[in-house]
């Protein structure tokens, strides 16, 4: 029983000390929320000051992407263009070749025609 009575005024203590300490513990919370309120105003306050120039930033960022991109289609259309140029130039190239070859050939047959021709008059020519 005694033990039940030392229990019971600990425990009012206890409960005492907890009720006197309430308005500071509330406090302190307090302090703690408006402070916390506080750091949060200036963050949305640098946030909101700090928009225009990370827009600013963005917009130049992009820019030199398009550019950059456009850069490089430029470079590809000019790339693109040398080698229809160049392959122009070979098709000539190899046309004339071709040409040449043909003609060649054309001039080498005329003469072994013309020197079969030449030998068959002659054969004409002269008697058996």
């Amino acid at each position: 029983m005694r033990d039940q009575k030392n229990q019971a005024a600990k425990e009012a203590k206890r409960e005492e000390k907890r009720i006197e300490e309430e308005p500071a513990r509330l406090a302190r919370e307090q302090a703690i929320q408006k402070e916390q309120a506080g750091k949060e105003a200036k963050r949305e306050e640098r946030r909101i000051e700090e928009e225009p120039a990370q827009l600013a930033r963005e917009q130049a960022r992009r820019e030199i992407d398009v550019a950059r991109e456009q850069a490089i289609q430029k470079d590809q259309a000019a790339k693109e263009a040398k080698r229809k140029e160049k392959r122009i130039e070979e098709e000539r190239a190899q046309l004339a070749r071709e040409q040449a070859r043909r003609q060649t050939d054309l001039a080498r047959e005329q003469a072994i025609a013309e020197d079969l021709e030449a030998r068959r008059r002659k054969a004409k020519n002269q008697p058996p």
